[in-house]
């Protein structure tokens, strides 16, 4: 990995020469990073220099934005507006749930339509409204193993074998790899802070002496061990990168893959993910469309957003849009070219992964950003994730006897109603300036453009927003949503499958079958008269998890199922899976059970 690495650093850098014929269709490459800040990678700016070789090499041989954003600084919702071109209220994913009822294509949908190959490798829940969804296959599994989300040589298997796979069905490519460095956990580091054993370990470890503290953080001995981790578990997300790339490279698909890099959102310490602040949203964003994009180039005139990556993508393989999209493709700027209007992005949070309702929107120029915060009323306290790191717990207890820090940590659990920053000289939001009479035409002109976007998205929030003065209102709108979101995790629980009753039945399978011979699976069930006639569904599976068919079958009472499937003759992994459910759907299924690592013999 490490010689290949350092090859891959020369190659990259050199002028890419299209391949691509007029009837051929280019690959698709999505890699994301999964709360990594933009000013984290080399190219972007890092103050620590050789944390992210690799994405820098990526950004030499391709295009990168200076002014990018993602919408959503945390992961669910904002993958959903990468992969649909739809804001969270219009994709229905405003947080950590499912939505079924979706009457929108999805990027999946529009690329099989398309005739991709259409496959995933991590993040996989994160990444559509609804799970499980049409991908032709989860890299995630390989021969029945579940991948390690660190380890990177499992990155380089997994995208390889999504090349081999569209390669066999005889269709050009789209994968999106989902690297899950620097989330946390951090590189051997526990949810405690303590140092722990980890196998997988990055190509450069960083020490707490010599990482760069964010302004909008403070220098603590906590702070700046966690810190090393992090920037440890950012070289290894490019390790990552870099096995991917490697995969990609030995293919022979350079040439005829479009690459896009980015990540979901900022570091997930405070001030940065789950919010909407500067550094919450700005993502390093890298597109490489050989023969087209130049070597190095950087755009520094135009603001792109998340919301414009599904247009981008289809606008690049000259595809119909399927669906009307909030946002709107850059591929002109990837020709070399300018495009009006692309000087503000909007950006909304509405909830963390435990239904916690704290709304926000921000609109940012590339100089200023407005923040309306209609949860904030003083009392209201914010809840994310990033409570939980060793620099919120240590901004918590220098709170007590350093006035800065408390006003920070008063800041992060209260903030206030609304925030105007004056972005180009304070990037780390510590000046709120809305009631600066110097900055009071730019705050008015940001409300303006707020409220365009709410009314040409249809968000609902605009009402709250257009009755800002009246407190009241705005703490009811917060109340409101808060108990739709509470209702809804009450139906989930509700709704939740009864308590796993392990009697119901016993799947029995062969330890080996042959390739192009039919299997038999027998399902010996033991269903309580109460329960009456219920379906078994019973599921064939590649090593990959990949579906091969399924079958439904109903019982009741003792007795056994007997279930034929074929083999495909042309099964290309060394062994095959069978799951079985009772239950009229997955979602209130009574029992599931797998048998994995069943032996595929070849005639």
């Amino acid at each position: 990995m490490k010689h290949f690495a350092t090859a891959l650093l020369c190659g990259l850098t050199l002028a890419w020469i299209s391949t691509v014929t007029a009837d051929q269709k280019p690959n698709v490459l999505i890699i994301t990073v999964d709360d990594m800040s933009c000013d984290s990678v080399g190219a972007f700016g890092c103050e620590l220099a050789e944390t992210t070789p690799t994405i820098d090499a990526l950004a030499a041989s391709g295009m990168r934005f200076h002014y990018a954003h993602v919408q959503v600084g945390n992961c669910f919702p904002s993958r959903n507006v990468m992969f649909s071109g739809r804001y969270p209220h219009n994709t229905g994913v405003e947080g950590f749930y499912q939505v079924r009822d979706t009457q929108y294509a999805h990027l999946v949908d529009a690329m099989k339509d398309a005739g991709y190959y259409v496959a995933i490798r991590g993040k996989v829940t994160h990444s559509t409204p609804y799970q499980p969804y049409a991908w032709d296959q989860d890299l995630t599994i390989i021969d029945g193993q579940k991948q390690h989300i660190k380890n990177a040589d499992s990155y380089y298997r997994s995208t390889k074998l999504g090349i081999q796979s569209a390669a066999e069905a005889n269709k050009p490519f789209c994968i999106n790899v989902n690297v899950s460095d620097p989330h946390k956990p951090f590189y051997a580091m526990s949810s405690k802070g303590q140092v722990v054993k980890d196998d997988n370990v990055p190509s450069k470890i960083f020490t707490a002496d010599e990482v760069p503290i964010p302004g909008f953080l403070f220098d603590h001995p906590d702070v700046r061990k966690e810190l090393a981790h992090y920037y440890s578990s950012v070289r290894r997300a490019d390790d990552c990168v870099a096995a991917v790339l490697k995969a990609l490279h030995e293919a022979g698909n350079e040439k005829d893959t479009v690459v896009f890099f980015l990540s979901d959102h900022g570091m997930p310490l405070p001030f940065a993910k789950t919010a909407l602040w500067h550094h919450s949203t700005r993502t390093p964003w890298i597109v490489r469309w050989p023969g087209v994009t130049t070597a190095g180039s950087v755009d520094r005139q135009h603001m792109i957003s998340a919301v414009d990556l599904m247009p981008t993508l289809l606008d690049i393989l000259d595809l119909p849009a399927p669906n009307a999209f909030d946002g709107s493709s850059f591929k002109p700027l990837l020709e070399g070219g300018a495009q009006p209007g692309r000087d503000v992005v909007y950006k909304v949070y509405n909830e963390n992964s435990g239904g916690n309702r704290s709304p926000m929107r921000s609109v940012e120029t590339k100089r200023f950003g407005y923040i309306f915060n209609p949860w904030s009323d003083g009392k209201r306290i914010f809840k994310t994730a990033t409570q939980g790191t060793m620099s919120y717990r240590a901004m918590r207890t220098v709170a007590s006897s350093d006035p800065v820090v408390a006003a920070r940590l008063q800041h992060f659990n209260h903030n206030v109603l609304e925030e105007f920053y004056d972005y180009q000289a304070d990037p780390d939001a510590l000046h709120n300036l809305i009631d600066d009479p110097q900055y009071q035409k730019e705050i008015e002109e940001l409300r303006a453009e707020m409220r365009r976007f709410m009314v040409e998205t249809n968000d609902p929030i605009l009402a709250a927003f257009d009755k800002r003065h009246d407190l009241a209102a705005v703490s009811a709108y917060v109340d409101q949503v808060q108990a739709e979101s509470d209702a809804r995790r009450a139906r989930k629980r509700t709704n939740k499958s009864p308590q796993q009753d392990d009697s119901l039945f016993r799947l029995v399978v062969p330890k080996q079958v042959q390739a192009g011979q039919a299997v038999l699976v027998k399902i010996r069930h033991t269903l309580p008269k109460a329960m009456a006639e219920q379906q078994f569904h019973v599921t064939l599976k590649n090593g990959d998890g990949g579906r091969v068919e399924r079958i439904v079958k109903t019982a009741s009472g003792d007795g056994v199922l007997e279930i034929e499937f074929d083999v495909p003759a042309n099964l290309k992994t060394k062994s095959v899976v069978v799951s079985a459910f009772v239950g009229p759907e997955y979602g209130k299924h009574h029992l599931h059970r797998t048998k994995g690592g069943i032996a595929v013999t070849q005639p």
